[in-house]
């Protein structure tokens, strides 16, 4: 699959959601940037805004398999990688695989779990497999972890610690739609669901290719050098307690590339780092208790470190088209 072709059908993928999820084309093109890195997504926001649809549409149009965790207080780690039954009569003992083991797993609620059930996902989300009775087993490839969790609701949830954030590529909020939009979607959903007419524009095969193609995305080393200062910032900023990781720099590269790779090049601006900036970074900055005391938020201080942090200049990148 070359190049055209691949950006030819990402954006098919991202009209063919925008018929479901109305108003939110930004956000559907993060969710698919992330897709194309291999990263996974926390979506957080109100009740009813369509966070769940935009993952069942998602995996509708992706063409792989689907398994959905609706996260409860008695969820036992069980419930999320699968268990091992013995069976009398053959005298062996069968692993019965666990709703994880799908290509797009939505993990709806994740923060009403307990710790203990959150942790049986961080093996999965950061090595791709899960090991169960003492034997590791591989997950599908593509694999992708779309978790939901309500911000206002804190009875009954638990918080999610930063080593489980840190490994989520994106964190996205959908919001409210406004006037013309809701409108738009009471007469799409008047009749019929669209969610039921559509079909896969992409296979796993496909996806799982065109994340290769996107780790050969150029990144220059003075695009580098910006997203190292930026980090190096965060952690030293008289707001911030914990500041971007390595890893989160790491991730951050990833999203610019795949961002770069979704608008048909194979070279990465300073435009596309600061594309997946705030959903990339934001929720990997922890800010002292005066500023949080103050309402400051995390978004202002990102802001104010882009704005900071001088964006590199250059007339052309290294393999890139004059």
């Amino acid at each position: 699959m070359n190049q055209d072709q691949a950006h030819d059908l990402l954006q098919r993928l991202v009209t063919r959601v925008d018929r479901v999820i109305v108003g939110k084309k930004r956000e559907i093109e993060l969710a698919v940037v992330a897709m194309l890195y291999g990263g996974h997504i926390l979506l957080e926001d109100v009740p009813g805004v369509g966070k769940t649809m935009l993952v069942r549409t998602l995996a509708a149009c992706l063409g792989g398999s689907f398994g959905r965790i609706q996260f409860t207080s008695d969820l036992m780690p069980s419930d999320v990688t699968g268990i091992t039954v013995y069976h009398a009569q053959s005298g062996q003992f069968e692993f019965r695989p666990g709703p994880v083991f799908s290509h797009i797993v939505l993990a709806d609620e994740i923060n009403r779990a307990a710790p203990r059930t959150q942790s049986a996902l961080l093996e999965a989300m950061e090595e791709r497999k899960v090991t169960v009775d003492g034997v590791t087993r591989a997950l599908p490839k593509p694999f992708l972890l779309l978790a939901t969790q309500n911000p206002l609701e804190y009875e009954g949830t638990y918080r999610l610690p930063e080593a489980q954030l840190d490994r989520f590529l994106m964190r996205l909020t959908l919001g409210y739609p406004n006037p013309e939009q809701e409108l738009e979607m009471l007469g799409r959903l008047q009749e019929q669901h669209p969610l039921a007419e559509l079909k896969p524009v992409l296979l796993p095969d496909e996806i799982a290719a065109m994340q290769r193609q996107v780790r050969g995305v150029l990144v220059d080393d003075v695009v580098k050098r910006y997203m190292v200062s930026l980090a190096d910032a965060s952690r030293r900023h008289p707001q911030i307690s914990l500041g971007i990781s390595p890893r989160g720099t790491l991730a951050w590269m990833g999203a610019s590339q795949a961002m770069a790779y979704f608008k048909g090049r194979s070279f990465v601006t300073p435009d596309d780092v600061k594309a997946v900036a705030e959903a990339v970074l934001v929720h990997r900055i922890v800010l002292k208790t005066e500023a949080k005391i103050a309402g400051i938020s995390g978004e202002r201080v990102l802001k104010e470190l882009l704005a900071k942090v001088d964006v590199p200049i250059f007339a052309r990148v290294s393999g890139a088209p004059s």
